[in-house]
């Protein structure tokens, strides 16, 4: 039988808040329900965007949480080193694997149609129009002439077929032929895509069961032809709906600030917390406090809800310690 591993890969590129926490109770909950091994890991591959003062913020607030881990980059592991930073090699290794197979081509498009795309998780939606295959049949000399003007990025040859899966969270989901076009794995600055890092380090972690937010759901396709194009199998999805501000939009600092850290600062206690995002999350009828390791037991993934939940004030002062301070 295989065993279950899962994992929270946050990007340190901010403070925690309350819909990160939420998306880490609930992939904590399900690996730790089906008892299995949970992974914390830094993808941290962007690092310009990246802060060392920031993974230690989310380590902090994790163990605050009480949302424990069986390996990490504060306690290893036999799949680490647990930071993207340091696994640029096994990412080299993955490219050199796709050209040899004649699965990537070079991309001498301009800097602002790659600046477009998007090396941190958000959702293709960020990355602009679909890329219309400029430089995927360039000839050997046209490549060599745009080459010694412009470093190339790399770009993953979609293949002319659908993708079909099923999400544990999202339902049944297709992805027609071609959709998204030929995306970026690794850009002209060097950087490694998002995508590609992602895929490489599940598969190595030997992660089962991947749970994130909706807003990667678009995302999968992507990540499934690399897993087919690298010779990998794929983990069970389940992309849950985010948390909204009282506007309809994600939550976000415009709706008052929701870091962990104001609110460890404001003096609520990870209880609380605890219990408001499993409140907001069908867990329990009412928002009230509540230890992580006492929901494992009876954790239904079919009691999410299936469309984005709205955070109220109500909820936004609780968070606050009742003190009428937003945080």
């Amino acid at each position: 039988m295989r065993l279950i591993r899962g994992r929270f890969a946050p990007t340190p590129s901010g403070l925690m808040h309350i819909g990160n926490a939420r998306t880490a109770l609930l992939a904590w909950l399900l690996i730790r329900s089906r008892g299995g091994e949970f992974i914390l890991r830094m993808e941290d591959i962007d690092r310009p965007r990246s802060k060392p003062r920031f993974a230690e913020q989310i380590v902090s607030d994790m163990r605050w949480l009480g949302l424990n881990w069986d390996e990490g980059p504060d306690t290893g592991g036999p799949f680490g080193p647990y930071t993207q930073s340091e696994r640029l090699e096994l990412y080299e290794s993955a490219l050199r694997k796709l050209e040899r197979e004649g699965k990537l081509y070079p991309c001498y498009c301009s800097r602002a149609e790659l600046l477009a795309v998007a090396s941190a998780p958000h959702g293709l939606a960020s990355e602009g129009p679909q890329y219309p295959g400029t430089c995927r049949c360039l000839s050997p000399q046209e490549r060599l002439e745009r080459a010694r003007v412009k470093t190339p990025s790399l770009r993953f040859r979609v293949p002319d077929e659908p993708v079909h899966f099923r999400d544990e969270a999202a339902g049944d989901q297709t992805a027609p032929a071609g959709a998204g076009g030929d995306f970026i794995v690794r850009r002209a600055d060097g950087i490694i895509s998002y995508q590609l890092a992602v895929v490489v380090d599940d598969a190595a972690m030997m992660v089962t069961d991947v749970l994130r937010g909706v807003d990667l759901l678009d995302s999968t396709p992507r990540q499934l032809y690399l897993y087919d194009g690298l010779g990998l199998t794929p983990p069970r999805f389940a992309h849950v709906p985010l948390l909204n501000g009282s506007d309809g939009k994600r939550l976000a600092k415009r709706h008052g600030a929701v870091s962990l850290h104001a609110i460890r600062e404001s003096g609520t206690p990870p209880e609380t917390v605890i219990g408001c995002l499993a409140y907001l999350s069908g867990l329990l009828d009412r928002p009230e406090p509540v230890k992580s390791a006492e929901l494992a037991a009876d954790f239904k993934l079919e009691r999410v809800p299936r469309e984005a939940v709205e955070v109220d004030e109500r909820l936004l002062q609780m968070l606050a310690g009742n003190t009428g301070k937003r945080i």
